[in-house]
């Protein structure tokens, strides 16, 4: 193989945030891409890589990424996104890949899919099928591809796993549908990796699809009641219902789960599919000591304990900044586009302002009307959105471009400077939020929160002026309270500046 970079896609996803650092660990050089660059350099391997922008759905930005490169892992998936047609998505992500690939002369693909098989009595979900597609079209373009075929992932911050991790602690009782007898074959995380890796090292896997599990076939309700014993909880009670379907079961699921419903429907349509591997072939190619689901779940829930979670499923998501808000356009150009702030002026330690600012969120709060937060983080998990799920991130201090945030998600983070938050809940629009500290002169600061909206349609509009009133209660008090948290004076109340 060519002495080339090796090229990561979803090199800030759940798996792919946790193989850069193993890659670069084995002394591989690695090429992060993903849409946002600013997202690959604040996580804490940044530096460390080449960080190249790529969208999947950009044939050119794709091609330029993969150039020079030796190998590629593909380890993006459209599912999380609130999208009525993800395979629509993953289809055309992976015909522009097949393209790059021949544009750059990238010799090696490593595509992680899903188990399962399509039976004319039992069809594979969709999402099941999309991943199967996805690896079919991967191969016809001249690089040599690696499929590896996995069931549920076990891991600390896996969306498999805390589906099953909130189900289980919350519900002592659960009526659910008939999948909960299918068995499945779990993998730890840990072993995943492994694997990935060491199909890049061993030439011999190359053009092979391959199946990928633990040692241990059980079923969903084994899952649950081995997931009470290692956690040290009372034995779940599951009662299979027939009348219980996979649209209902994604609803509830979303009320109860940090999975979004989105991403919790595709989920559960696949658990009616059997996902066992058929083969071990995988095993002799690539020897590695393969955790048993206990140990798997003991080490996820050791590291949730210990907010030491490396990656997470609320990683998943795009921390670009809006075109709309990066362009100065006079009001004539044509659009409608809103905004609203205030501002004011303290007197103190700027530094413990910013840290005021940094820590808001989560089981913080926002420092004012957190009951209507949480309302509207309601609605939002009705109407099918994260809602206040995500909450803070944990393993590192303060926030960094790319982290969820409640129902936000980070776009920029300027040390002592700004705060930008892009909103992930269900809007008729786009909406920002930004926190902005201007200093002044010594022991001065100005503080401004600035609300920016993209409308869509005549929907759009009302939303904005409805929630005028409540944006003007909030931002006035929020900007009192973050000034008293960080012991500054106020030279005069908040003022409106937009």
């Amino acid at each position: 193989m060519a002495d080339g970079p090796v090229l990561v896609l979803g090199s800030t996803g759940y798996v792919g945030g946790r193989l850069v650092p193993l890659l670069l660990e084995r002394g591989h050089r690695v090429r992060a891409a993903g849409r946002s660059v600013d997202k690959i350099r604040a996580r804490s391997w940044g530096d460390k890589v080449e960080a190249v922008r790529a969208d999947m759905h950009d044939p050119e930005s794709l091609k330029q990424a993969a150039q020079g490169c030796s190998a590629a892992f593909y380890l993006v998936h459209s599912m999380s996104r609130p999208s009525r047609d993800f395979a629509a998505q993953e289809r055309d992500a992976a015909y522009n890949m097949v393209t790059a690939a021949q544009s750059s002369g990238l010799e090696r693909i490593i595509y992680l899919g899903g188990l399962g098989e399509d039976f004319e009595d039992q069809p594979l979900s969709k999402h099941l099928k999309s991943r199967a597609e996805v690896g079919r079209i991967l191969a016809l373009g001249p690089a040599k591809v690696t499929v590896l075929r996995a069931a549920q992932i076990i891991g600390s911050g896996s969306s498999s796993f805390e589906l099953v991790r909130y189900l289980a602690d919350r519900l002592p009782v659960m009526i659910t549908p008939r999948w909960v007898r299918t068995r499945t074959q779990p993998i730890a995380i840990r072993n995943v990796l492994g694997y990935l890796a060491g199909c890049l090292e061993n030439e011999a896997t190359a053009g092979l699809t391959l199946d990928i599990g633990g040692p241990d076939v059980l079923s969903y309700a084994e899952l649950f009641q081995l997931y009470a014993e290692v956690a040290g909880i009372p034995r779940r009670h599951l009662l299979p219902s027939p009348f219980i379907s996979p649209r209902l079961s994604s609803f509830w699921v979303s009320l109860v789960t940090p999975v979004p419903m989105s991403l919790g429907r595709s989920l559960i349509e696949g658990l009616r599919n059997e996902v066992v591997c058929r083969d071990n072939h995988i095993r002799d190619l690539i020897p590695q000591e393969l955790l048993s689901c206990r140990e798997a779940i003991r080490r996820a829930l050791e590291k949730t304990e210990q907010q030491t979670v490396e990656t997470c499923l609320f990683d998943v998501g795009s921390a670009c900044m809006p075109e709309w808000a990066s362009v100065d356009d006079p009001s004539y150009a044509g659009g409608t586009r809103f905004e609203m702030g205030y501002s004011a002026r303290l007197q103190g330690d700027p530094s413990k302002v910013w840290g005021v600012v940094q820590r808001i969120g989560g089981e913080q709060g926002w420092y004012y009307g957190d009951a209507l937060w949480r309302l509207r983080g309601l609605v939002d998990r009705l109407l099918a959105g994260p809602g206040m799920k995500p909450g803070r991130p944990k393993g590192h201090e303060g926030l960094r471009v790319g982290d969820a945030l409640d129902f936000w998600r980070v776009i920029a983070s300027d040390e002592g400077r700004r705060l930008l938050l892009l909103a992930e809940m269900r809007l008729p629009g786009e909406a920002l939020l930004e926190f902005k500290l201007d200093s002044q002169w010594d022991n001065a600061v100005d503080l401004s929160m600035t609300a920016k909206f993209l409308p869509r349609g005549l929907t759009g509009i009302l939303y904005w002026y409805a929630m005028y009133p409540f944006h003007v209660l909030l931002f006035k008090n929020i900007i009192k309270n973050i000034s008293a948290l960080a012991g500054t004076h106020l030279y005069e109340p908040p003022r409106r500046v937009h």
